[in-house]
């Protein structure tokens, strides 16, 4: 990635795409360290993509995966010119299927902040970028997620959102590509976390503490065009 680097004139624009601002605002936050390197030009949450930009990173977290149309609609984009995919889902059907829509990347949550900077900076030089299926590690430094001060890990707090969305439990294991036992284990322990003792408490919850989707868009993040 050492090309990718040292022919850049100028900063990357990326545009974040996510439902929730906590989700977004974190990876804002990681990009922001490297100012010089990337400028985050709009982030979205439930809106279409409004600038052009260089890269395009779709967290999955609360969202459709890569085999579904969201990624297909931002691919299609010609605002877009590179599409990447952030997720901790390396299913490999996932990985083919989001080659078959076009992405470009499909980077891990466990990156360095360091990291996920010079594989988006690749991305824009041209590459295909897969990060290697990662062990489950901890989130990248300065990732969040809704629930989390009440102790909720990245993947309890997903299928809660997901819970809170309307979905059923068979329904998140397909959108999560988790098995449905998994996905049973994962509700088990955030109702603990928050002191439900049933779906509809623990949907109540969710809309209380910010698992409901955001919609609006945070154009020209601290400075960008």
């Amino acid at each position: 990635m050492t090309s990718a680097t040292t022919t850049r004139t100028r900063p990357i624009t990326v545009a974040l795409v996510n439902d929730y601002d906590v989700v977004v605002l974190g990876v804002a936050n990681i990009l922001g360290q490297f100012p010089e390197r990337v400028v985050i030009a709009e982030i979205d949450t439930n809106r279409g993509l409004h600038d052009e930009v260089d890269v395009v990173l779709y967290d999955s977290f609360g969202q459709p995966e890569s085999d579904r149309d969201e990624v297909r609609v931002l691919v299609e984009n010609p605002n877009a010119r590179r599409v990447v995919v952030y997720t901790w889902n390396f299913h490999p059907d996932l990985v083919e299927r989001a080659r078959k829509q076009g992405v470009h990347g499909y980077l891990s949550k466990s990156l360095s902040a360091a990291g996920l900077v010079s594989a988006l900076e690749a991305v824009h030089a041209g590459e295909m970028v897969v990060s290697e299926p990662p062990p489950r590690a901890r989130p990248a430094s300065g990732s969040d997620w809704p629930g989390r001060s009440r102790g909720l890990s990245d993947r309890e707090s997903e299928v809660l959102a997901l819970i809170t969305q309307g979905h059923s439990n068979e329904e998140v294991a397909g959108l999560t590509y988790l098995s449905i036992n998994t996905v049973k284990s994962y509700i088990r322990s955030a109702y603990r976390k928050i002191g439900a003792v049933n779906r509809t408490q623990a949907v109540l919850w969710g809309v209380e503490n910010g698992f409901k989707p955001d919609h609006r868009r945070i154009d020209h993040w601290r400075g960008g065009p």
